[in-house]
């Protein structure tokens, strides 16, 4: 049984920075790309950052291109994602998935097992 379990969220004013973790079992992590997306209220689940295997690969979303870093350390079967200089338009639920190979991919038709999200929220 895969278990995706995000934390980290939280309330943050406008300027502020949240670090999400994303701890997983049921899988041998180190073998699997992983990634992150967001729903926001009203609004389809959308791509952030995803990230190979190893680390060495990853993708961003235009919109939090420079200002959110996802890594993953495969010691500790976590992934993160670290977010700086948020924006209110940033809140939204966010969730980790993590892919059915060792690439990484910006649809979510390319995830199989997700965790159950960790709200953020930024206040302006």
């Amino acid at each position: 049984q895969v278990q995706l379990v995000e934390s980290g969220g939280g309330l943050v004013q406008a300027g502020g920075s949240l670090r999400l973790s994303c701890a997983a079992s049921g899988r041998t992590f180190g073998i699997y790309g992983m990634a992150w997306f967001r729903q926001a209220p009203g609004k389809e689940r959308e791509f952030v950052a995803a990230i190979n295997w190893s680390g060495g690969s990853t993708g961003y979303a235009d919109s939090v291109k420079g200002r959110f870093t996802i890594s993953r350390d495969n010691a500790k079967n976590t992934l993160y994602l670290q977010m700086n200089s948020l924006k209110p338009g940033d809140t939204a639920v966010y969730y980790c998935a993590t892919a059915q190979s060792r690439n990484y991919y910006t649809i979510y038709t390319a995830y199989d097992y997700w965790g159950q999200g960790t709200q953020v929220t930024v206040s302006s």
